[in-house]
């Protein structure tokens, strides 16, 4: 006997084991050595991570594809892994020496530190592949992997190795993200821009003559980094400002340095903005890099690594100047005092015109929280343009397509303008750089020591001591090799032939850039194929109300409480439902509680058929039923599954959901079972038919089972656990076929059952939307029907009273008089409902939401058609007017439809 209600909690962890026992989700099963393989590799989550909505949202989905690909009888690869996320691992484990007062990493040393992170990641890392198996994620863990693994590692060196062969991989002097707290460059992804108030300081610079004596002319800079005019080497204005033409290729004498930097001409500057001149510090921001470069300017740093001044000592910023005393006083003073003293200093001297209030974006390190250093420095690169060219033109081809197809314009327009991918990190976790230098300088790039010492003594015809490069590589260095490394590269693996390329790759949009393009770039120079025929990016999980979750704002929902709540089933059900392609998902608890509701709706009617005697008979078979309402419930199932299997393959994962949803909820457990009562519980039903009808439910159940199993998989197997107990060789439902039920649909069935649905379900809207109190029986009257209807509501009259709450059923060729009509499937219905509901009244009811409804859709557009509101206002604003129009067009619609009804016409 079933429970009387579903457990998650206890029956999520017996269906695990049940699984891992089987070995269910291994890839190369025996009986699969000749399916067309299909593989996906996970985006490996940080091994320092916990399941946060976003990986849920991603792992469901891909879990999704597994395990359809699975049910359709492929051999199926879901590759899982996690990631080495150097500097947030780095962090968490300095972080924990830190609060056991243990000695800082540079005084244990590198050797000593590494051991430390390698004990913490076999102690804590990875407790989030623990969670993803709490959410049913059905990858062969036997095949887990992690990016420093030994095979993975030696896939990184040979393939830096190559890159530098083959000359795209240099050495170079650019400007960096820094994060002076880690002391390490980091990547775009790792800045996080917060708007912040500030001020803008106007400084008046001095220009000179050919001698460098002032002619009294000045020209008014503005700058929101005082600190950083100590490294000027140019004042730039636009080529057409007249204002500044006469100036073009003079010089003026930077105020506290002394040092006289010329005047350019170059359209980075704005006329419109500010004076229309800016100065110009190419090694402390990246727009004035570029100026640099274009004018051949000096790049002089005047921060050290921590964010200190750096000024004594400093053979750049001394060359050809004479600061004052003053200035070289600031040198080891933190930038945001130094700051505050260059001010004054200007200042004290009548350099300072001017101080506005000045709020802009300042770039913070989303792990430290620092203020981001733009910052020049020696770090190792890859020219990635070629490889961006091949990754394009393969997009070109069709050899990979992105769904929605709007991201390939992205794809493009990033990779047309790419910028060369600074791989090194100065950071110890990490694989470190295949590079070893000798006393003299001279570079040997090479898989192992031994290799780089056989190059030196070659070189030098003698035994050489080597340096390796204490930098390590970016993780998404390693994570651009995944859909390869993972199988085994560069050593040609049974797996590698079978497996690769891959087929989907499910990820975020966030990461299309850091991750996806350089998988495409690498994957395709490696192994002269592209890593995955299709990339799904999905988009981001929001709060009720549109917004981004964040803890600071404390609207995160945490994916394991909700498990903990409602199960893993609801929670994937719930995101597939919502996940429209290119719409963020808004996650609402009562969008949860009703997938909580349907769950409990489901394993109802399986109960319901248990205590009515529907077993399954191993014998039966669909398609010799004779019942009108078994006929036309297994055709339903054959449209459910066609409809939910052409939604899946075009990863329409809410359509799929969707039509799930409808089978379950309105056909098999609303109209099927509801139809079916009579024949299951009367008293005088024929024996034959009641049998029919029982293994009919039976089989239906199964066929529920399987087309919610990609959804809800613990729910499911459940079900068919309990259904198939004592069936020969029936095994899990995760290895059981995807639905064939081909020639199932019944047009006579359908149009006899389903006319009768049609019209109950028409009764039951106009009895809602004209305020029919819910205990009333009301009169329907048939207008004009033919023959073969009068038949069918003949043979059907006992069901329409029951389930449409009706008094009577006429017969007549005109409709009466103040009725509402009702059109189903081409027969006029009519419900005469003077006395019952005051049409009047009701009419004048609608006519007043109607007006409503169109008064909030003309304030929505209103504020739609303002380009200000519209530029000015939070993403979620606009998202939240967009669905508000929408949810009051649908209600007009269903206004309107009750007006033409009540009307007569």
């Amino acid at each position: 006997m079933m429970d009387k209600t579903f457990d998650p909690a206890s029956v999520e962890a017996r269906i695990r084991v049940a699984w891992e026992d089987e070995g269910a989700f291994r890839a190369g099963r025996p009986e699969r050595a000749d399916a067309a393989p299909y593989c996906i590799v996970i985006p490996p989550p940080n091994v320092t991570g916990s399941l946060h909505m976003g990986h849920a949202l991603n792992n469901t989905l891909q879990d999704v594809l597994c395990r359809f690909e699975r049910m359709r009888g492929r051999d199926v690869l879901w590759q899982p892994g996690t990631d080495h996320a150097g500097i947030a691992t780095q962090m968490v484990v300095e972080r924990r020496m830190a609060e056991r007062q243990e000695p800082g990493r540079r005084e244990i040393g590198r050797d000593a530190f590494l051991e430390k992170v390698w004990a913490w990641k076999a102690e804590s890392g990875g407790a989030i592949v623990e969670q993803l198996k709490r959410l049913g994620a059905s990858c062969d863990w036997s095949r887990e992997r992690f990016t420093m693994d030994e095979g993975l590692s030696r896939a990184v060196l040979k393939t830096f190795v190559d890159l530098h062969k083959d000359g795209l991989i240099y050495r170079d002097k650019r400007l960096v993200n820094w994060d002076p707290r880690f002391q390490t460059a980091i990547s775009d992804l790792e800045v996080q821009q917060i708007e912040t108030k500030g001020y803008l300081w106007h400084f008046d610079y001095p220009v000179v003559d050919a001698a460098g004596t002032e002619t009294g002319d000045i020209i008014t800079v503005a700058t929101t980094r005082p600190e950083t005019m100590l490294g000027d080497t140019a004042v730039a204005v636009h080529p057409d400002d007249e204002r500044y033409t006469a100036l073009v290729g003079k010089a003026v004498r930077l105020p506290l340095v002394g040092r006289l930097i010329p005047i350019v001409a170059d359209s980075y500057s704005d006329p419109e903005k500010g004076t229309g001149a800016v100065k110009i510090t190419p090694a402390h921001d990246f727009n004035d890099f570029e100026v640099g470069r274009r004018h051949a300017l000096a790049m002089i740093n005047v921060l050290d690594p921590e964010g200190k001044m750096f000024v004594e000592g400093n053979e750049a910023f001394l060359a050809d100047t004479s600061p004052e005393a003053e200035v070289l006083a600031l040198h080891g003073l933190d930038r945001a005092a130094a700051r505050k003293r260059v001010v004054e200093l200007m200042e004290e001297r009548g350099r300072l015109r001017t101080i506005e209030p000045n709020t802009h974006m300042v770039p913070h390190g989303d792990r430290s929280g620092v203020v981001i250093e733009p910052y020049l420095t020696d770090q190792w690169y890859v020219n990635v343009k070629p490889l961006a060219e091949r990754a394009m033109q393969a997009v070109r081809d069709g050899k990979t397509k992105f769904v929605p197809d709007n991201y390939e314009k992205i794809f493009f327009q990033w990779l047309t303008n790419i910028e060369p991918w600074c791989i090194s990190r100065q950071l110890w976790w990490g694989h470190q750089i295949p590079v070893w230098y000798d006393d003299e300088g001279h570079v040997f790039v090479a898989e192992s020591e031994a290799d780089a010492l056989a190059q030196a003594e070659a070189k030098h015809g003698r035994t050489v001591v080597l340096t390796r490069d204490p930098d390590v590589l970016d993780t998404w260095f390693s994570s651009g090799l995944w859909p390869f490394s993972t199988l085994g590269w560069p050593d040609k693996t049974p797996e590698l032939g079978r497996y690769y390329p891959t087929n989907t790759l499910v990820t975020g949009k966030d990461i299309l850039f850091f991750w996806v393009a350089r998988m495409m770039m690498l994957g395709l120079h490696v192994t002269n194929e592209v890593p995955f025929d299709t990339v799904y990016l999905h988009t981001l999980v929001r709060d009720a109300s549109g917004a981004k979750m964040s803890k600071s704002k404390g609207n995160v929902v945490d994916p394991l409480e909700l498990i903990d709540q409602v199960g893993a089933d609801v929670l994937r059900f719930t995101l597939c439902a919502l996940a429209v392609q290119g719409r963020d998902i808004k996650l609402s608890t009562d969008r949860v509680q009703s997938y909580r509701n349907f769950a409990t709706k489901l394993w109802n009617a399986a109960r319901f058929a248990e205590l009515n005697g529907c077993k399954l008979d191993p014998a039966f078979e669909p398609r010799a039923v004779k019942g009108a309402i078994n006929k036309w419930a297994l055709g339903e199932a054959a449209r459910a599954v066609g409809e939910v299997e052409a939604a899946i393959a075009a990863y329409r994962f809410n359509d799929a959901a969707s039509a799930a949803y409808r089978f379950t909820w309105n056909i098999f457990c609303d109209w099927y079972l509801e139809l079916a009562k009579p024949v299951l519980q009367g008293e005088g039903a024929d024996p034959a038919a009641r049998a029919e009808t029982q293994a009919s439910v039976a089989f239906l159940i199964d066929q529920v089972a399987k087309i919610l199993h990609p959804f809800m998989p613990f729910l499911t197997e459940e079900l068919w656990g309990i259904k198939g107990e004592g069936i020969e060789g029936r095994g899990l439902l995760a290895l059981a076929s995807w639905p064939d039920l081909t020639g199932l649909a019944d047009a006579a069935a359908e149009e006899e059952v389903g006319f009768i649905v049609d019209l109950i379900g028409q009764i039951r809207s106009a009895r809602s939307e004209t305020n029919v109190p819910a205990g009333a029986q009301i009169p329907l009257v048939l207008v004009g029907a033919e023959a073969a209807v009068k038949a069918r509501v003949e043979a059907w009259r006992d069901t329409l009273v029951r389930l449409a709450r009706l008094s009577d059923i006429t017969f007549t060729e005109t409709a009466p008089a103040k009725s509402v009509q009702l059109l189903v499937r081409g027969s006029v219905a009519a419900l005469p409902l003077e006395g019952i509901v005051d049409l009047a009244a009701e009419v004048a009811r609608l006519k007043k939401e109607k007006a409503k409804a169109e008064g909030e859709i003309k304030k929505v557009d209103a504020k739609m058609a303002n380009a200000d509101f519209v530029a000015r206002a939070p993403e979620e604003i606009i998202e939240e007017n967009r669905e508000r129009r929408e949810a009051e067009s649908a209600r007009l619609v269903k206004i309107d439809e009750a007006l033409t009804r009540l009307s007569g016409e």
